[in-house]
């Protein structure tokens, strides 16, 4: 990177429905790459004293700096950094948030991972050059992923031996991961109820995991997947 006159990327944004494992997927890269993981919700900072939250968003960065080489990771950035003037956020909040990624202070060993459900709320200023510069979209879980989940769910606990994974992880098309582990929840809620009316023990069945489907919507629609990827299209 010296030979190519190139500086340390700063920071990335994860954004993407809700309950699609931004978060995890933050805590995974922080414990693959052996950082120390400083976790904030954007909305825990937020203080009805003027100044306290622009001294606790300083109060991380120092912290990280201390803890080097540390990952900080935003979660509900939005609630920090979105647009000026808008009810969700505060114009000195903001520029305390900019002025440390700036590096008033240098940022070296310090990479600031965020994460939000709201990305177009967000001011254009967090996510200029040199900032939050790399943009990752996290969307539903796609086939393979579902069987993944599925299979970490069920394989672990009391589920009819011809269970199908794939046919699970075709019909949960459109799921997010957090739904697809409330439906497994539900089925097996389902055969602990049926188990102590009748006094038999039972099991996660297919026809119970399709009864907990059939009974649980899909919280994401089409349009809001429309709205994510015109955001993302319209950033390029």
């Amino acid at each position: 990177m010296a030979r190519l006159g190139l500086k340390s990327k700063k920071g990335l944004l994860l954004y993407g429905p809700p309950g699609c494992s931004k978060t995890l997927a933050a805590k995974a890269v922080a414990t693959e790459a052996d950082l120390n993981f400083i976790a904030v919700k954007g909305a825990e900072l937020l203080s009805m004293y003027v100044g306290e939250s622009e001294r606790a968003v300083r109060e991380i960065f120092r912290k990280a700096r201390s803890a080097s080489p540390s990952i900080i990771f935003f979660d509900e950035i939005d609630a920090l950094g979105s647009s000026r003037g808008t009810e969700h956020g505060g114009l000195n909040v903001l520029t305390t948030l900019l002025n440390e990624l700036d590096g008033i202070e240098d940022l070296k060993g310090v990479f600031v991972l965020a994460a939000t459900n709201n990305p177009s709320i967000l001011d254009p200023a967090l996510i200029r050059p040199g900032r939050l510069t790399t943009l990752l979209y996290v969307g539903l879980p796609d086939f393979e992923a579902r069987a993944e989940i599925l299979q970490l769910q069920l394989r672990p606990v009391d589920v009819e031996p011809s269970i199908d994974i794939n046919e699970l992880a075709d019909i949960t098309d459109g799921y997010s991961g957090a739904e697809i582990v409330d439906l497994c929840q539900s089925a097996g809620y389902a055969a602990l109820d049926i188990g102590i009316e009748t006094g038999v023990k039972q099991s996660i069945t297919l026809q119970r995991m399709r009864e907990a489907i059939a009974n649980t919507p899909k919280g994401i629609t089409s349009e809001q997947i429309r709205r994510y990827e015109e955001w993302n299209s319209n950033r390029r």
